[in-house]
């Protein structure tokens, strides 16, 4: 009872500091709501509202039905130019893609014969420009082969692919990159306030102050473990329930409980993580750089940013050793498949083994770092 005292002690005496640290306190509050409501809905790997223009030679048919091929929200409705307004709409960032369609073009396509269409792009808008390129290409091979097989120029029709999708019918990019951003949210935040809580400690030499009290290491790693986790919890929810259900509204296939408790658990190894940084970085300035060298490997191995199949076979067995990576991998299965916990219990496992591992290695450490001045 007195170990559990001195925790609940110690974390009264983190909330008060944290709440006279308004710049944590802001970061925390915009990161769990305009900061995730930005990630989710500004991420993506679609376009959208796409300039196109075409220079339309032809003036048949079917290069009439290209442009109406083109609607919103991916493309802008097509406008119209003469040749000599290309280079010039390019040059001033007027358009993106030029279509140039050739004179003949429809008759060219009744008579069996493989017409081009020039498409000049600007490249200067890198992300429309790589992802838009594949969308018009299909849309407009799409069209002309629609056009030749109503022409009964095609005697095998092309066979139509139908995909069905059960958690996300639209393929909205929206509901994949929320669970991804929260995790961003998680880990960045978590461990920068467990770090930045020992290091000022440190720094402000209260840490000493701390040993000479009848308190153990461990009782002073928990409560800020417990007490920075706590707040990040609180944040999370409100992310999930106002931000994801409510202002994203992103449905929830699984159980809300079932996700909190494992965010629960993954705050602890996450704050466990942040706690090893403070103790092996000795100023801020070099938890800074710890930082930069631990969260952006904790992003991109998680498989929120691309899948871990997708990554190098060497590297895909150290994903495991990353409780970002099992935190991604229930959270994804609860939301998006309803996954109950008779599936995700070896991921809640995992994910609490590698905090307690993250945790004892802190311990040792804090120890030494202690007694040796």
């Amino acid at each position: 009872m007195r170990r559990i005292g001195n925790i609940i002690w110690l974390m009264g005496k983190e909330f008060r500091v944290l709440w006279r640290d308004l710049v944590l306190l802001l970061l925390v509050v915009y990161s769990f709501g305009p900061g995730m409501y930005m990630e989710s809905s500004g991420g993506g790997s679609g376009i959208n509202n796409t300039a196109v223009t075409f220079v339309d030679e032809d003036r048949s048919s079917l290069s009439r039905a290209l442009q109406t091929a083109l609607y919103p929200p991916a493309f802008l409705p097509p406008t119209e130019a003469r040749p000599d307004q290309i280079e010039r709409m390019l040059d001033w960032g007027e358009t993106t893609f030029v279509v140039v369609i050739p004179a003949g073009f429809e008759a060219d396509v009744r008579a069996g014969r493989t017409p081009t269409i020039q498409i000049n792009i600007d490249a200067t808008k890198t992300m429309q420009a790589s992802i838009g390129t594949g969308y018009l290409t299909t849309i407009i091979s799409t069209e002309v082969q629609r056009f030749a097989a109503r022409a009964d120029l095609v005697a095998i029709p092309t066979p139509e692919l139908v995909i069905r999708r059960a958690y996300n019918p639209s393929g909205n990019a929206v509901w994949f990159s929320a669970i991804s951003g929260l995790l961003n949210q998680l880990s960045m935040l978590t461990i920068v306030l467990t770090g930045a809580a020992l290091i000022r400690e440190r720094e402000h030499g209260t840490i000493e102050h701390l040993m000479v009290m009848p308190l153990s290491a461990i009782e002073i790693a928990l409560a800020k473990i417990f007490a920075n986790a706590l707040v990040i919890f609180v944040a999370f929810t409100f992310a999930l329930f106002v931000m994801m259900q409510g202002v994203l509204d992103i449905p929830f296939a699984g159980s809300e409980a079932l996700l909190l408790t494992g965010t629960a658990i993954y705050l602890f190894a996450a704050a466990s993580i942040g706690i090893l940084l403070g103790i092996v970085a000795r100023t801020m300035a070099q938890f800074a750089l710890l930082i930069m060298l631990v969260i952006m490997p904790i992003m991109i191995l998680s498989g929120g940013m691309t899948p871990v199949e997708s990554q190098p076979i060497w590297l895909q067995p150290i994903t495991f050793l990353l409780p970002s990576r099992h935190y991604m991998e229930f959270a994804q299965a609860i939301t998006y498949r309803g996954a109950d916990f008779a599936i995700v219990w070896p991921a809640f496992l995992w994910t609490f083994l590698l905090g307690a591992l993250f945790l004892g290695v802190s311990l040792i450490l804090f120890r030494r770092s202690v007694s040796g001045g």
